[in-house]
């Protein structure tokens, strides 16, 4: 399925973000991820459906790279959950070599738990025990096709608790950064980050 360094990545933002998310992981990647490509998937204020967003998402790679080209994935937050619910549901598996989540709510989220459907069904989505969740944990078995690790911090309050951020498949890793935030922007996350990414 190539190498990493012909294999194009695609990262993911999560809720209330854009791309310039990853600016610092870019940079430190400094060009040895060539075909690198960071979709705008705008959220509003958490209103369409996460289903919404994997199709906006596998449409986007589609147009980009055509429809059997290899890729490599990478979600943070809540953009994790939306890659995974087109690796799962949307037959991204069958064209993914890896896929890394970064704090991304797999198993839901406390902090999102008062939050009504009718209003903001994105987020009500990473609810604990949501319909969403529930059916991507009742069968993982896609998962099982792709590379996986889930990287989180037990300290992140978004994700609540934060080990609640990792995938039922895959190895995992405790990063040792203090908020959700640093998780993506923090030395010590990017340098794993990165080694993660460049891995053979």
């Amino acid at each position: 399925m190539g190498t990493t360094q012909t294999t194009p990545l695609v990262l993911v933002h999560g809720l209330w973000d854009t791309p310039q998310l990853f600016r610092r992981l870019e940079t430190r990647l400094d060009g040895r991820r060539p075909d690198l490509w960071i979709p705008h998937l705008p959220h509003g204020l958490g209103y369409p459906p996460l289903e919404v967003l994997a199709q906006r998402l596998g449409d986007g790679i589609e147009e980009r790279f055509g429809p059997d080209q290899p890729i490599d994935l990478l979600g943070f937050s809540m953009g994790g959950v939306v890659a995974r619910t087109w690796l799962q549901w949307m037959g991204g598996h069958g064209r993914t070599r890896r896929f890394w989540c970064v704090g991304s709510p797999q198993r839901g989220t406390l902090a999102a738990q008062l939050v009504p459907r009718v209003l903001l069904a994105g987020i009500a989505d990473m609810k604990v025990g949501s319909r969403l969740l529930r059916r991507l944990n009742g069968d993982p078995s896609a998962l099982e096709r792709v590379a996986c690790k889930s990287f989180f911090s037990c300290t992140d309050i978004t994700v609540f608790p934060g080990w609640r951020a990792t995938l039922p498949v895959g190895p995992r890793q405790d990063v040792p950064v203090w908020t959700h935030r640093q998780l993506i922007a923090h030395p010590r996350s990017l340098d794993l980050l990165v080694e993660a990414l460049l891995a053979p």
